[in-house]
């Protein structure tokens, strides 16, 4: 919307990709999954918006296609709501590649801004004593809705079926959620968002400080090796002392095969 409002003003482009899954009896997953498909549809095929955004769902992600998206991701968004959501590991593999974050305080992204330092990542959004709050107060979504013109200009184009033409309550069950009863209280978060977002589009034009909070994601990234968390389980769960020494090859024990002859 904003390029579509002044197509001359000085945007950074993006290529934006998302890759996720829905369990079959998932169905607000598979909705959202598909708004975000209809929104590219309609993005990238938008002369105006041309090559300034674009819009890419990445089809049966798995572990072999981040294999490739990983290494050559300039940001990561890990959004979730903070104290939704189980630590992950596909942010700290970002963070391993240089990929920068943007997110709030939650799962890994807490222990992740504790290594690199808070100046090397975008946080933005409630923390959970924030949530508590709101939720003790009473979340409303339409306090947000009606007090952020740009928000409430995003709701009602999914509302009123800009993005799907001939169908506009296709999306009618995500409108609702959001608007509702939704858990998440995702709208609480969205002027945060949209703040540290200008400064990821700010930070990236330049080039030398993009390139320092790189250096210091990759530096700060090896508390998250795969041998210490092994090693911290093996003593704090399971109760017993790491032993580094090397196994020797299955098929190589150090005596010879004889013949049965």
């Amino acid at each position: 919307n904003r390029i579509k409002k002044n197509p001359s003003a000085p945007f950074t482009p993006r290529t934006v990709m998302i890759g996720g899954k829905a369990a079959p009896g998932y169905y607000m997953a598979k909705q959202i999954i598909k708004l975000f498909n209809r929104v590219g549809t309609v993005v990238n095929s938008d002369p105006t918006v041309g090559d300034k955004l674009k819009v890419v769902f990445l089809t049966n992600y798995r572990v072999t296609l981040a294999e490739k998206i990983m290494p050559a991701a300039d940001l990561s968004e890990q959004i979730s709501t903070a104290g939704t959501e189980a630590s992950g590991t596909g942010n700290m593999k970002f963070m391993l590649n240089g990929g920068l974050t943007i997110g709030t305080l939650d799962g890994a992204n807490v222990e992740m801004a504790e290594e690199m330092g808070n100046e090397n990542i975008f946080i933005f959004g409630m923390t959970v004593d924030d949530v508590e709050v709101v939720q003790a107060k009473g979340y409303n979504a339409y306090d947000y809705y009606n007090n952020c013109p740009e928000l409430k200009q995003v709701i009602d184009m999914i509302k009123d079926g800009f993005f799907t033409p001939g169908n506009e309550n296709e999306f009618k069950d995500v409108v609702d959620l959001l608007l509702g009863n939704d858990r998440f209280l995702t709208l609480a978060d969205y002027k945060s968002y949209i703040a540290a977002q200008d400064e990821v589009s700010a930070t990236y034009n330049n080039t030398s400080k993009w390139a320092e909070m790189a250096i210091h994601n990759i530096a700060s990234s090896g508390k998250f090796s795969s041998d210490r968390t092994i090693a911290e389980y093996a003593r704090e769960i399971w109760g017993i002392e790491p032993d580094y020494k090397k196994l020797p090859h299955p098929h190589e024990d150090g005596s010879k095969e004889t013949s049965p002859e």
